[in-house]
């Protein structure tokens, strides 16, 4: 389980229906396909999904982001340097002649 806050900015939100709208949209097609004995089968009215789909995706990228929170990346581990290591040169030596030239 994550421990990061889940965010309420209205983009987040309207992204989180993604995935109820389309499970309620294939139903009703599927539905309509038993009810009306072909007449609204499923290979006629799959359109509708995609249309679903996209109106979603059209309201999240036109939705506020206030008050969004962002995933704040980790840093990288860098293991300290031992308390009697040189300190480091600011000119590269490569380890062959000619290279990095």
């Amino acid at each position: 389980m994550s421990t990061q806050p889940r965010c309420t900015c209205g983009r987040c939100t309207i992204r989180g229906l993604m995935g109820p709208a389309v499970i309620t949209t294939l139903g009703v097609l599927f539905l309509l396909s038993e009810l009306a004995h072909g007449a609204f089968s499923f290979g006629r009215t799959f359109p509708v999904l995609l249309i679903v789909i996209g109106a979603i995706l059209l309201a999240s990228a036109v939705a506020p982001m206030d008050g969004h929170i962002g995933v704040t990346p980790v840093p990288p581990f860098v293991p300290p340097a031992p308390p009697n290591a040189p300190p480091p040169s600011s000119t590269y030596n490569p380890p062959y002649s000619g290279q990095g030239q």
